[in-house]
């Protein structure tokens, strides 16, 4: 399967839902290296389509965090039918990469679709694991913490995220985004044995904010600090006095919301890590 030199003299804007394992790579934006999702992707369609091809993308995920579904855009002028596009381009991908569905969408109209820009909300989940000795298991896949988790304080501390706050507290010092404040709809934490689910959801998010609310609430959990301590962070918009940023193993980037006008053929991801 490549990609012939057929085209329609019209540029197509195609959009692709990309699952990946993180671990291996050093998150999704290009690096000289190449050792990035999104290098190996653009190489993938550029072997298959047989041009160069450049991509955008929902959400900069960090080296070892992981996609259930990224979101990517690119224009290409090639006449494929969208299987061609999933099954072509998963070729020459690794096996920690895959295209998981692809679509075409308009551009001849007012609004664009631009996998970032549309995007209305974003969700995370990261999953913990909580017992006393590590997992082979699991490395690379959730977070680890040997002391005993409160769950219910967790919660208790969580709420207080809740609603449209400025997240300075919580956001990362190479964060490039214009404002820290973000509006959190949801935070959802739930035990089953020694597997803790955190699942956020928020318009967008900062830079390592999601690891660094996680760290935060880890600490409330072991007892270091009281619920009201995350209500104390948000106040204080200081980074220096939060919890460190917590491991990325156990992060993924779950869900990119959309208008429903731009039928994207998204899958069932949120009971794709814990059914």
């Amino acid at each position: 399967m490549n990609g012939e030199s057929d085209s329609s003299g019209q540029a197509k804007r195609i959009v692709l839902g990309v699952q990946y394992d993180g671990a291996p790579w050093q998150g999704w934006q290009t690096q000289l290296n190449g050792l990035t999702v999104q290098d190996k992707l653009e190489l993938a369609l550029g072997k298959f389509t047989q041009q160069e091809v450049s991509t955008s993308c929902a959400g900069r995920t960090d080296a070892g965090v992981h996609a259930i579904e990224q979101v990517v855009h690119f224009d290409t002028l090639l006449e494929r039918d969208m299987q061609s596009w999933v099954r072509g381009v998963n070729t020459f991908l690794p096996s920690s990469i895959a295209v998981r569905w692809a679509t075409e969408v308009a551009t001849d109209t007012d609004e664009n679709f631009h996998a970032r820009f549309s995007a209305r909300s974003r969700t995370y989940q990261y999953v913990l694991y909580n017992n006393q000795v590590r997992s082979p298991l699991l490395e690379g896949k959730a977070g680890w913490v040997f002391r005993t988790l409160d769950v219910d304080k967790m919660r208790e501390a969580a709420a207080h995220l809740l609603g449209e706050h400025d997240f300075s507290s919580f956001r990362s010092v190479q964060c490039q985004a214009k404002s820290p404040v973000k509006t959190m709809y949801a935070i959802k934490i739930e035990q089953r044995g020694d597997l803790i689910m955190f699942t956020v959801h928020a318009n967008a998010f900062l830079h390592h904010m999601v690891r660094n609310i996680i760290g935060s609430l880890i600490y409330v959990g072991n007892g270091t600090q009281p619920s009201a301590w995350l209500k104390e962070l948000l106040e204080a918009q200081d980074r220096k006095i939060a919890a460190p940023t917590f491991m990325a193993d156990g992060l993924y980037l779950t869900k990119i919301d959309y208008d429903p006008k731009w039928k994207l053929p998204q899958i069932d991801t949120q009971n794709f890590l814990w059914s």
